[in-house]
């Protein structure tokens, strides 16, 4: 399960023995990894279907960077503490944007405030998830994704698919939902479900289920 999963792994990697052949290094994979997720935002904050389309292409495509540069920072053993924090940053910044950016578009759309409110909401629990992880997370005694320990209860699975797997994968969800004019639906999913998602992690903070 862990092998095949997460599936943007499946498309980062061949990316990146690409970008291994090129003079960059992972921090400027980073930064073009944000400036993807805030092109996302600027088409998702319009009104439209093909706007919303370009914006899900564009999250999916941060989504992809956001992975090689980890992996072109391991295969030129580039890997810094800075490195990993301005990974995590660009992480809050496009997937808090995102919410606020999609709330506002579809409120733009329909008229109707609640919508910018269900993003808001959604942005939040992405803040208080960020600080967590900045604030709370030793990563410096977390083990290899390879010794990582393997969920073995119901609760374990749940936590472990909902928070890693989700959480790797969002982007493919949000492209399907898009193609079928439905990105709305993440709305009041993300004002309840990004809020249960920073709660999960203190079912997981004894435990090292990661992919």
């Amino acid at each position: 399960m862990t092998n095949f999963f997460p599936l943007i792994r499946h498309i980062s990697t061949p990316v990146s023995n690409l970008l291994i052949k090129l003079p960059i290094t992972p921090n400027q994979i980073t930064f073009a990894s944000l400036a993807c997720g805030l092109a996302a935002c600027f088409y998702l904050s319009h009104i439209g279907f093909e706007d919303r389309l370009m914006g899900s292409l564009f999250f999916l495509a941060a989504y992809i960077l956001d992975n090689c540069d980890g992996e072109i920072a391991r295969m030129k053993q580039l890997s810094t503490a800075f490195g990993e924090k301005l990974d995590t940053f660009v992480d809050w910044i496009v997937n808090t944007g995102f919410f606020a950016a999609l709330g506002y578009g579809v409120a733009m759309e329909t008229g109707n405030d609640i919508w910018w409110w269900f993003g808001l909401f959604g942005s939040a629990g992405g803040t208080i998830n960020y600080l967590i992880v900045l604030f709370l997370k030793n990563s410096t005694t977390q083990e290899s994704s390879e010794d990582a320990a393997q969920p073995n209860t119901l609760k374990e699975y749940f936590a472990f698919v909902f928070r890693e797997l989700f959480r790797a994968d969002f982007c493919f969800i949000v492209l399907a939902l898009s193609l079928i004019d439905g990105l709305w639906i993440l709305l009041p999913t993300a004002a309840l479900g990004a809020h249960v998602y920073w709660i999960s992690y203190f079912m997981m903070r004894d435990k090292n289920y990661h992919v």
